[in-house]
């Protein structure tokens, strides 16, 4: 062993790195559980009492000159590698074509206002942590309907009072609460729901929703109005239908389907394999809810109308999970550079 011990000396004696990777190798072959060193100490180890004190030493002298070997190199090698990745060239000519672009969600914002706005709508915002008042009870939700339970709800207080709002109809109430009619606006914004994040629905996510007061508003007003949105935002050949459905807060109510742009008609998991997905529900504004902010029920109607922006951008833009939205994957995102 004496003999392997003096080879393996030289050897050490001998190296000269060029690269990181040389070290790791010198590391792995003297040092690491299975190299050369320790394998010699495992053969110490079955050796007559006699022999160990012969060897012992010499042995311990050869790792701790291959550890002091790989201690003296490493660093050399880790500095240079920090040195090139951290320096700056200041004399290279700047890289061009570096300007950022709008989240999708923010074109179609923006787009769904300036039709909205063409038709006479104003644009009002609210709080995002709303009282019980203004996120269910003055639009007309009983006491144990299923939005108030903790599934579909985030409660921040204990009493249950305030809770990030689930949409933005809670816009509409202060609005009807502060002005008087007619009015006529949209109210974009976040809102929360404490549902399981998949390709179809997220925890949060962002809505435009709108209302009309005025006298002698009727359902085919509403009708009009959502089937100009959907020739404007999505071509004049796509296909439109009303499903009637139930909300608290409008009757009659309905749900408004256009053609699936994503296989056109021909099936996928976006449309659920029916070539129709939904992009909105609407409805005529229930008397009690006009009554609720003090509105004449007798002398005004109005219609109102929801649309989630994620949905329509995943028609828009043929995007096929709603995540995509929220990760922001910079590869997503620049492609997205129409600036308005």
């Amino acid at each position: 062993m004496l003999e392997s011990i003096q080879t393996i000396e030289k050897e050490l004696s001998l190296f000269q790195p060029e690269t990181k990777e040389e070290i790791e190798a010198f590391r792995l072959k003297y040092l690491s559980r299975k190299g050369i060193i320790p394998s010699l100490f495992d053969d110490l180890k079955l050796m007559p009492k006699e022999s160990k004190k012969e060897i012992g030493m010499p042995l311990n002298n050869l790792k701790r000159h291959a550890e002091s070997i790989l201690k003296e190199w490493e660093p050399r090698f880790s500095d240079s590698d920090t040195q090139s990745q951290n320096s700056i060239d200041l004399t290279l000519p700047p890289v061009l074509d570096t300007l950022g672009s709008l989240h999708p969600l923010t074109l179609i914002q923006y787009r769904i206002i300036e039709i909205f706005e063409k038709l006479g709508f104003g644009v009002a915002d609210g709080p995002e942590i709303e009282n019980d008042w203004h996120n269910f009870a003055a639009l007309n939700f009983p006491l144990n309907h299923p939005a108030r339970d903790m599934q579909d709800t985030f409660f921040v207080s204990q009493d249950m009072d305030m809770v990030l709002r689930t949409h933005t109809s809670n816009v509409q109430i202060r609005l009807m609460e502060t002005q008087n009619p007619p009015l006529r606006a949209i109210m974009p914004g976040r809102v929360y729901r404490n549902e399981v994040i998949s390709a179809r629905a997220n925890c949060f996510f962002h809505q435009v929703e709108g209302i009309y007061i005025d006298h002698e508003v009727s359902f085919a007003d509403l009708k009009q109005t959502l089937y100009h949105f959907v020739k404007e935002m999505f071509g004049e050949d796509t296909k439109i239908r009303f499903r009637p459905s139930f909300f608290p807060f409008t009757e009659p109510s309905s749900e408004i389907d256009i053609s699936c742009l994503i296989c056109h008609g021909k099936k996928c998991t976006v449309c659920k394999h029916s070539g129709w997905v939904e992009i909105a529900g609407s409805g005529m504004v229930h008397p009690n809810v006009l009554k609720n902010v003090g509105i004449d029920t007798e002398e005004f109607t109005g219609f109102a109308f929801g649309m989630g922006v994620e949905r329509i951008a995943m028609l828009k833009y043929g995007i096929d999970d709603l995540r995509m939205f929220a990760q922001n994957d910079i590869r997503f995102l620049k492609q997205f550079k129409v600036v308005l």
